[in-house]
């Protein structure tokens, strides 16, 4: 079988230098530039809009359909007819395609939206990248370690070239900024351990048996892409990605997807890289079908230069952090994060968040707000923030970029191998290795089916 490149690189980053540039870098003109593909754009250019690839053409794809307007769509694709009309009927000067590789090779393209299944979100990320197309990938970028850090891989080397975003859109809440701005300026005193969580729970025994060809409209080949062959059902099609996105070779279940979006709570606010040790705990046995429901993961990540050493925990399907009261009820937020310092507390959730002091010390006099001034500017429209950086110069400056995401589901894959493995892991990210059980490794990637491959 035809597994990925397994191109391994450092992923350690100046990851506050980066976030301190974020917070300064604020509504910047765009001014004339050539982009890698030498299409002009700027105010007063001829055209400043992108020539883009819609791969998924309706369902996820119908949120961006907004920002696709103000571009110019050239190439829509979908393996299911019925999808691809809509999304022609939205873009009718487009060209349609049913398979994403041809699509790929559309002439003229500067940038690809991708709204497919999981199981194709790496290898459709890293053919863009190969041909100097920017992109905007819904998440999760990856189901593997491998699978993320080959994306992470090709993205640096053409980071200061193309424009990446994951789509994790609840980044663009205020609440985020406000978190980061109250732990980094000491609501809570020195940050000591943080926890997410998320309620949903999604049972399946198996993959779903034969049921007969697929309908006309659709090509089931296609769907499956590079997954291991299984057979037709229309349970997998039955509403949205709820439907798939727990079966092994299909997704990674809630880690991937609302722990995509839950976990940036926290990954916005610690500046972590990757996890030097990784344990996960379920009262579930290992199925080789479906992920775990009932989940707890402990990641340890290494101190920087304004924290120390801390434990994160991420919570799903039945788990849940301790409260840090009893008059508290954890289980009322469906998705949320507790960050724990040495002087009190911060529960939140997406848009909303409570301070509790603690301690015979806790008076909050250590506390000084930041001036109005330096509070940093809402992010606006997450989608728009990335077809912004394709034409700006600063397509590095897009709030979830291919090294900040990559970075955080490699963590949570990493999870799942501990899970697999039934017992702690610890991990050299600069190799991207197990280092104290060599055959849990082997949970680090996938099988994949031959003739498909993430370098295209």
């Amino acid at each position: 079988m035809n597994k990925p490149l397994l191109t391994q690189s450092n992923p350690q980053m100046n990851t506050i230098s980066r976030r301190r540039f974020l917070a300064g870098a604020a509504a910047t003109g765009a001014g004339l530039m050539f982009l890698p593909r030498t299409r002009l754009f700027g105010a007063d250019a001829p055209s400043n809009r992108l020539n883009v690839a819609l791969i998924g053409a309706a369902k996820r794809a119908c949120a961006h359909y907004g920002t696709l307007k103000d571009e110019n769509v050239i190439a829509v694709c979908d393996v299911d007819k019925n999808h691809l009309a809509k999304g022609m009927a939205q873009f009718p000067q487009a060209k349609a395609y049913e398979d994403w590789r041809k699509c790929l090779d559309h002439p003229g393209i500067d940038a690809v939206l991708c709204c497919t299944p999981d199981h194709t979100h790496a290898f459709i990320s890293n053919w863009s990248l190969n041909r100097g197309y920017h992109i905007y990938m819904e998440k999760p970028l990856a189901i593997t370690v491998n699978e993320a850090r080959t994306v992470r891989a090709n993205y640096l080397g053409k980071k200061n070239k193309l424009a990446t975003q994951v789509g994790m859109q609840r980044h663009a809440e205020p609440n985020f900024n406000r978190l980061r701005e109250l732990v980094h300026d000491g609501a809570i005193g020195n940050l000591k351990e943080v926890h997410a969580w998320g309620n949903r729970k999604f049972p399946k025994p198996g993959y779903l048996p034969a049921a007969g060809p697929a309908p006309d409209h659709l090509n089931f080949d296609l769907w499956l892409g590079p997954s291991p062959e299984h057979p037709y059902n229309p349970g997998y099609f039955a509403s949205d990605c709820l439907s798939w996105n727990m079966y092994w070779d299909f997704g990674i279940g809630q880690m991937g997807d609302m722990g995509s979006h839950t976990m940036d709570i926290v990954w916005n606010v610690i500046d972590a890289d990757l996890p030097t040790s990784v344990k996960s705990e379920s009262p579930e046995a290992f199925n080789p079908d479906v992920t775990p429901v009932n989940l707890m993961t402990s990641f340890i990540y290494p101190a920087n230069s304004w924290r120390d050493k801390i434990r994160v925990a991420w919570h799903q399907g039945g788990s849940m952090p301790k409260s840090p009261s009893d008059w508290i009820d954890l289980n009322k937020i469906s998705h949320g994060a507790l960050f724990k310092g040495d002087k009190g507390y911060i529960v939140c959730d997406f848009t909303s968040r409570l301070i509790i002091p603690f301690g015979g010390n806790a008076d909050m006099t250590y506390f000084k707000p930041r001036p109005e001034n330096e509070v940093t500017s809402n992010l606006g429209n997450f989608q728009k923030q990335w077809t912004a950086a394709c034409k700006n110069g600063k397509p590095s400056e897009t709030s979830c970029n291919f090294e900040y995401s990559a970075n955080m589901i490699e963590s949570m894959c990493l999870g799942l191998a501990a899970f697999r493995a039934k017992e702690e892991l610890l991990y050299d990210g600069a190799a991207g290795r197990i280092t104290n059980n060599d055959a849990a490794n082997a949970f680090l990637t996938k099988p994949y089916r031959s003739g498909w491959t993430m370098n295209g």
